[in-house]
């Protein structure tokens, strides 16, 4: 498990699915646990703030979708907090116009309303808030303003 861990990053609750699959359960899946914890192979933290980092910069999700994966991971929510602190100072909002722009060239519709409703629902889908989201397609609707 060492090897693995050494090889990318696993949340505690990864690791623990991983023993699992191998036959490994109760106080040995455990006491693997604290080992690799204690030796500096699983550290949630560092986990979470790469998961948050990666998904939001090279994926283009939003906080709110890491947060929803984060949590289904059983990290704890001020881990989380943390680690999307972190990715909102790298450009979280720059990202977002991206991939929200991405998406309006790429929609066709038979109305701007529709238009609109398909990018919307898009964008939330990957996490981002529905204010920042219409304001972006309000700039996008009229480029004069």
């Amino acid at each position: 498990m060492a090897w693995l861990c050494s090889r990318r990053e696993y949340c505690s609750r990864g690791i623990l699915d991983l023993l699992r699959r191998k036959g490994v359960d109760g106080a040995d899946a455990t006491a693997v646990l604290d080992r690799l914890r204690a030796e500096g192979y699983v550290d949630d933290a560092r986990y979470a703030r790469a998961f948050a980092r990666d998904k939001a910069l090279l994926s283009g999700w939003g906080p709110r979708k890491i947060a929803c994966a984060l949590a289904s991971k059983e990290i704890p929510p001020d881990t989380v907090r943390s680690a999307l602190g972190e990715v909102e100072e790298a450009g979280s909002a720059r990202r977002m116009r991206e991939v929200v722009l991405g998406k309006w060239k790429s929609v066709r519709a038979a109305s701007p309303a529709e238009r609109r409703a398909k990018v919307l629902r898009f964008a939330l889908s990957r996490g981002y808030g529905y204010a920042a989201v219409s304001e972006v397609l309000s700039s996008l609707e009229n480029p004069e303003e």
